[in-house]
């Protein structure tokens, strides 16, 4: 009898003990869907069948890293029943650069905290400035530590400036950072960031990656970025390239007032349309319109409607109400 018992916990170890992805939490956005993937120009699950993730993405790390927490992520899955988050770990301006071990264990804490709770988790590189060699290094720890991790989502470069051309130095950047990401982990889902932080998606629709999985990034703020910007992305998207909005704001583009809710709810009909997932910029109690806690806030979680700001309660109210 105990040999058969030793047998079914060596059974049950064993992922672990080969560095195999543990199974997803049951009923979890992950146990359900597995792995995104690209298919013509919409992001799909294991199954093949079209999915959008929605959720938050995290202020960046080296400035409010203190939501960089279980509790946090917890939270965020319970109350405010979000499908993916977003570690937005900072590559420059006292981040990656200068404390990279620091940086390195914050994006774990996000990515083990989204593993045990079963939904997807953005490990995003952001920066505005092209150092691939940091993006290098960095993305082949996480890369080489979650190799086929079902929850990862590869984000490359956030928001690269206008003056940062595509077919010059982004495609450049982006094929040195993915394909080392691809080196060890050969499936995994990457999106990637384009020109103008991250709206010129029609001008990488036109030059595409040589890459397949890829998606490309589109950010928009509400009050800023409206149906010009749209036509931009089904242009993109009708030239065969998936999109993906890892983050966006109710905001003005500075991330602080005036908020628009109607064209908020204007973009999310229209990402709902086209089958695009996104995440909303913050989760922060930074003086600024585009946190979701006002700044006397201090609790990681079980944050009262109170304790939220305008744009805070408008984007829970609807996250809870897809799910």
């Amino acid at each position: 009898m105990r040999r058969w018992w030793l047998l079914l916990v060596a059974l049950l170890l064993a992922p672990v003990a080969w560095g195999l992805p543990a199974a997803a939490p049951a009923g979890s956005p992950v146990a359900a869907h597995g792995r995104l993937a690209v298919k013509g120009n919409r992001v799909v699950d294991a199954q093949g069948k079209p999915y959008a993730v929605h959720g938050m993405s995290l202020f960046w790390s080296q400035w409010q890293p203190r939501y960089y927490d279980p509790a946090t992520i917890a939270w965020l899955v319970r109350d405010w029943r979000v499908t993916a988050v977003r570690a937005a770990i900072g590559g420059q301006q006292g981040g990656y650069d200068t404390q990279p071990e620091a940086e390195t264990k914050r994006a774990e804490a996000v990515i083990d905290a989204a593993i045990a709770q079963g939904i997807y988790v953005v490990v995003d590189w952001h920066a505005h400035q092209p150092r691939p060699d940091d993006a290098v290094r960095f993305f082949s720890h996480i890369a080489t530590k979650y190799r086929g991790v079902p929850n990862l989502i590869y984000e490359t470069y956030n928001e690269p400036l206008p003056e940062h051309g595509w077919a010059n130095v982004l495609k450049p950047y982006h094929a040195k950072v993915i394909g080392a990401i691809r080196a060890i982990d050969p499936d995994a889902f990457v999106v990637a960031g384009t020109r103008s932080w991250s709206q010129d998606v029609d001008e990488a629709a036109a030059d595409p990656l040589p890459f397949a999985n890829v998606a490309y990034t589109l950010h928009f703020y509400a009050a800023t970025h409206k149906g010009e910007l749209r036509a931009k992305a089904e242009t993109a998207m009708q030239r065969g390239i998936a999109l993906f909005v890892t983050e966006y704001g109710t905001t003005a583009a500075n991330g602080d007032a005036p908020i628009d809710a109607a064209e908020t709810r204007t973009w999310w009909e229209w990402c709902a349309k086209h089958g695009i997932s996104y995440l909303n910029w913050s989760v922060a109690n930074k003086d600024e319109a585009s946190a979701i806690l006002k700044p006397a806030t201090q609790g990681l979680s079980g944050w009262s409607e109170a304790e939220l700001t305008e744009s805070g309660r408008l984007v829970r109210t609807h996250l809870r109400a897809l799910r």
